[in-house]
């Protein structure tokens, strides 16, 4: 491959790539490699070292049973945790019908008519239902009433993201809200944090008169026992969906869900999945409304969440799928019956039980020698209780919870079982609504028809397991089957968030391990893990930057810099963090042009606060001012945030923090092996320099010893703990020299490519001595006038090719971005690179007239099975050349289930919950 492109040696062709100002002189100090065995072997001892007691903490977690065909089938397989955002939904059908399920589960059970395919975490989806609320109020004010049970986390990131955007939060007992018409919306929590369950009709009805819309944030399993919140005034409902067969994890990651209004939809936060057809008129799915995608929206953004829980998601929904409406109301009603009997016993015993009405919390009062002496009991014998106060003690139940934990926890307080109501949930507020009745999920009753459902699903998508997903910035590189496997371990997996950190002293040496060797590969002085994604990393490093400002006296300092050429999530980022965004133009080489930021930030000399540069760039090449650019920010008063989405052409060869940056978030599900899960879960920790380190994010309920924390930005300490493990196996197994060689072959590969394609396409951008990056964009824009053809036309094709294709229109319309990454093999690279010469050759016949331009291999691709199939096949091509365009397609590929998507129909008409069975019945043979 090096000779392909004219060198000897990888040193040669690493010092024609990166600028030489930049490289770093000495290896990685990073641990030796070690083996895949041996790397186990560690893993399994700080799994060990993690104590699993009884935890009964509550506050958003509980433990769970992942059901055994579900936890092998999803969440252990390849084929839905290595496939990428459904982009591209001809091939990404499977995953689409189980968002589907996931959105119609939670529109049923929260009583709302739209819900989206999923959010971070609780206390996130609580933020963005305040912005939502924000953003659709015609007030003037931005004042929001929020209830003091809410959990102690949620307070923390609402107050956190609310001061960002200079939105004002008053947290305080509901009974005592004072509405007017300044309030724009109220938050409430049902259960509430201490279990309580109450009436809130009226309050809803007295919000609404006042212009206010109400958020309620909640408990799916609680559902099914209790009326919904749609169903009494409710406008936005969100929550966790944990519950549902997620392990807690340590805090992550879990699928957060969120549901609102019909009227709301062009407005909700994240993605929606929706009904729609392809060109056949076959019912089809895609990602509806995707003009709402932030980066689209960029700078006139209100949320930069572009990214869902995917993984998760799917597992709470099929979870659903698993028990139906009747056997997940059986769970709840049996823990709600354990909850009564151990509130019976306590009362009996001469305790007070706080709320007469609860679910599976509650709240237990008594003398304070009394409730100290349980809580030393429940210490002694491994079992967590939630200490509220001196003389109050909570305890949350469970799906894991048996009738001898509740003897177990009775003891505790020198407590016996007594007389139980049974249940005590108040008849005013019991559920009296069906929910769950499409037939997904009453059909699959046996563990077979549950497997193969599963099964039919998975073979929709295109995962790695079958082709290389070659998506510029993007990144889908080999998530290692090593690495896969600690997650599950119950030492990483069933451990509640704020279990006390003596129970949890393996995860916090990995976290250690990890944040000592980020700081290492980044050149910074600390990392914070808190940020559960790449856009949260965005949204704490411009806060941490804030927070520095302020400690200077410089709260001016809002203006934010970022070129033309940045991610779509930059400029949303910086208005969420309250900052101005001033957009920096970029040259014809897609270079920053430095003479228009000397100038722009010469302007904006009083107020510059940051700027935000991908670096190598979006545009896929090392600028060689890099080095400039920072003096030049940091001489009129800003600071530097490094976007880390393209590191995976930096590790070992140069180091932010060496460069000039002060800041740097890191897509852990790119660069360091976490997988994509078909849209999530992801982790975006950051790395900052010695004098941002006193801002790093803080934790209500565990802290973390910040000085002066910019807030707290993920509803668990330490972000999505369950999924590090991935990247310290990672970097453990590749060790330094493994990891600057990934970072070598990476860029190889892409240049490869470049080169192999070279006189078919046009290289856009291209850096010192014509070499790119790890990634490359070909400009296909030409062949919409010389051929009627798009690049979504030459994307749809490539699907008949069996790839999944690159990134197209992003960063410039009209063109693709291609990144191989390092794991791709040479045959494979050459696989994929005939193809996109084949499919040159394709567009060359329309040129030259001997195809269509209006009815060829392009306009009508991707090819589905049903479409080859037909009796009436008239198209102007042999069947033949549609589904089997080169010699690889024979031996394999992934099929599309469906043909193009008419995409506009399913935002006419839109539908975002699994429509009637019989819409899955086989369309007629379609005409040509």
């Amino acid at each position: 491959m090096l000779r392909v492109l004219g060198y000897e040696t990888m040193e040669a062709f690493m010092a024609d790539v990166v600028p030489s100002d930049i490289r770093l002189r000495d290896p990685l100090a990073t641990p030796p490699a070690l083996t895949e065995t041996a790397a186990l072997d560690r893993l399994r001892e700080l799994a060990d070292r993690n104590t699993i007691c009884r935890s009964y903490l509550g506050m958003g977690y509980a433990d769970c049973v992942t059901p055994p065909v579900i936890l092998r089938n999803i969440l252990e397989n390849p084929g839905w945790y290595t496939a990428y955002t459904p982009y591209q939904p001809e091939i990404a059908q499977g995953r689409l019908e189980a968002l589907l399920v996931y959105q119609t589960m939670v529109s049923d059970l929260t009583g709302l008519e739209i819900a989206n395919a999923s959010l971070l975490d609780e206390a996130t989806a609580v933020a963005e239902a305040i912005t939502m609320t924000n953003a659709v109020s015609r007030k003037k004010t931005a004042r929001f009433l929020v209830d003091a049970r809410c959990h102690p986390q949620t307070l923390a990131v609402v107050q956190t993201r609310a001061r960002a955007q200079e939105i004002e939060i008053e947290v305080g007992a509901r009974e005592d809200f004072a509405l007017d018409d300044t309030v724009t919306g109220i938050v409430l929590q049902y259960p509430d944090t201490e279990g309580g369950i109450a009436d809130h009709r009226a309050l809803c009805e007295e919000a609404h008169q006042a212009g206010a819309l109400v958020t309620v944030a909640t408990d799916l399993l609680a559902l099914t026992l209790l009326t919904p919140p749609g169903e009494w005034g409710a406008d936005i409902v969100v929550g966790n969906a944990q519950r549902f067969g997620v392990p807690m994890g340590y805090g992550g990651p879990h699928a957060a869900f969120f549901a609102t209004r019909e009227s709301y939809k062009r407005h909700v936060p994240g993605r929606i999945i929706g009904v729609s057809h392809d060109a056949d008129g076959t019912p089809a799915l895609r990602m509806a409304l995707q003009t709402r995608e932030q980066h689209i929206r960029r700078e006139k953004a209100t949320s930069n969440i572009c990214t869902a829980q995917v993984l998760l998601a799917v597992i709470s929904g099929m979870y659903a799928v698993y028990h139906g409406p009747e056997g997940l109301r059986n769970i709840a009603t049996r823990v709600h019956r354990l909850t009564a009997d151990l509130a019976a016993g306590l009362r009996a015993a001469g305790l007070g039980i706080v709320h007469d009405a609860f679910v599976d919390t509650i709240v237990v009062e008594g003398d304070p020698a009394r409730i100290g002496e349980a809580l030393a009991a429940a210490a002694e014998r491994h079992i967590n209780l939630r200490s509220l106060s001196e003389s109050r003690v909570g305890i949350a139940l469970d799906e894991t919870t048996t009738a001898e934990d509740v003897g177990d926890l009775l003891d505790l307080f020198n407590a016996k079982p007594a007389k139980s109501p049974g249940a005590v949930i108040p008849s005013a507020l019991q559920r009296h609504s069906t929910f769950l009745d499409h037939p997904v999920f009453h059909r699959y009753r046996s563990e077979t028809e549950m497997l193969r459902y599963l099964k039919r699903l998975e073979d929709r998508d295109l995962s790695l397991t079958s082709a290389m997903i070659p998506l510029g910035s993007c990144t889908m590189k080999l998530n290692a089957t090593t690495e896969m496997i600690p997650v599950t371990w119950p030492g990483f997996a069933r451990l509640h968030p704020f279990a006390p950190s003596e129970q949890a002293l393996g995860y916090r040496q990995l976290f250690d391990d990890l944040e000592t060797q980020l700081a290492e590969i980044t050149g910074f002085d600390a990392i914070s893990l808190q940020p559960n994604a790449g856009s949260q990393g965005e949204f704490t490093g411009l806060l941490v930057i804030r927070a520095y400002h302020q400690s200077r006296g410089d709260d001016n300092r809002r203006t934010c810099l970022i070129p033309q050429s940045a991610h779509g999530t930059n400029p949303a980022s910086a208005v969420m963090a309250g900052m101005r965004v001033v957009v920096v133009r970029t040259d014809e080489r897609g270079n920053i042009d430095v003479d228009d930021l000397r100038a722009k930030a010469a302007k904006h000399a009083d107020t510059l606060g940051a700027l935000m540069v991908t670096y190598p760039s979006t545009h896929g090449v090392f600028e060689a001012a890099i080095r400039e650019i920072c003096d030049i920010v940091h001489e009129h008063g800003g600071q530097v945030y490094m976007d880390g989405a393209n590191m995976n052409a930096q590790v070992g060869l140069c180091r932010p923090g060496d460069i000039g940056a002060d800041v740097c978030h890191l897509n852990l599900h790119k660069t360091f092996c976490i997988p994509h899960g078909g849209g999530g879960p992801g982790a975006g920790p950051i790395g900052v320099a010695a004098h941002l380190t006193p801002f790093l994010p803080d934790h209500p309920v565990v802290p973390l010893g910040r000085e002066a924390p910019c807030g707290t930005v993920s509803a668990a300490p330490w972000g999505s703990p369950s999924i590090l493990p991935i990247s310290w196996a990672y970097l453990q197994m590749m060790g330094p020299d493994g990891l600057t060689e990934a970072t070598r072959v990476s860029i190889l590969n892409a240049n490869y490519v470049a080169r192999r394609l070279r006189g078919h396409y046009d290289l856009l951008y291209a850096g010192a001595n014509g070499l790119i990056a790890h990634e490359c964009i070909l400009d296909t824009r030409p062949f919409k006038a010389s051929a009627g053809v798009t690049v979504e036309d030459m994307a749809k094709r490539l699907i008949d090719y069996g790839f999944h294709p690159p990134t197209i229109s992003f960063p410039v319309p009209g063109t693709m971005m291609v990144e191989p990454t390092e794991s791709e093999s040479r045959e494979e690279l050459d696989r994929f690179c005939d193809a996109m010469i084949a499919i040159r050759e394709e567009i060359r016949e329309i040129e030259t007239g001997i195809a269509d331009r209006d009815n060829n291999l392009l306009t009508n691709a991707p090819h589905a099975l049903h479409r080859l199939l037909a009796s009436d096949w008239d198209a102007p091509y042999p069947r033949e050349r549609a589904a089997f365009p080169s010699a690889a397609t024979r031996e394999h590929k992934i099929w599309p289930f469906v043909g193009r998507i008419d995409a506009a129909y399913g935002d006419r008409h839109l539908v975002c919950a699994c429509p009637p069975v019989e819409a899955y019945e086989p369309a007629a043979a379609p005409s040509a």
